[in-house]
């Protein structure tokens, strides 16, 4: 019984040392850098809200109430700030290949603005969107499935 208590030992011993001597040299690597963001036609810039047209006529054609700010500020580090009236909202995005747009989920402060308010439905569809086109100066976002299309102004 003592051999086999001895050669497991040594085994775990011989398993321990090859396990730290792989994971020994990598705190002396520095850590992997990140690259950044894809540039886009996006990155940079800034613009307030026009209108979101609904694929579906009964809701029709919704535009920012007199002294509103819907605002998109798009960082060049992929970071994405809004003005959502008396909101503010951050989220991440990332433009691809044939004006693909991907925005992750919306983190906004929730006061109780004025209604009618648009700033939830924006916050709650800007992870819908799917696409981005930019013509005449303006930039539209397309949500996936056809579920409409926000229009902004440069600011």
């Amino acid at each position: 019984m003592k051999k086999c208590t001895a050669f497991s030992a040594a085994a775990l011993t011989a398993a321990f040392l090859a396990l730290a001597g792989c994971t020994g040299d990598t705190a002396t690597r520095p850590p992997a850098e990140v690259p950044p963001p894809a540039a886009s036609g996006l990155s940079g810039t800034s613009w307030k809200l026009v209108n979101f047209q609904s694929s579906d006529d009964a809701q029709g054609t919704a535009t920012p109430g007199e002294g509103r700010s819907y605002t998109l500020e798009f960082g060049a580090d992929g970071a994405l700030a809004m003005q959502l009236d008396c909101n503010r909202g951050r989220a991440t995005y990332a433009a691809g290949a044939s004006n693909a747009l991907t925005i992750g989920p919306v983190a906004s402060t929730r006061a109780l603005c004025p209604q009618p308010d648009i700033g939830q439905t924006l916050a709650a569809r800007l992870p819908d969107v799917a696409s981005y086109t930019l013509r005449d100066g303006h930039l539209f976002l397309a949500l996936k499935m056809d579920g409409g299309i926000f229009e902004f102004a440069p600011l």
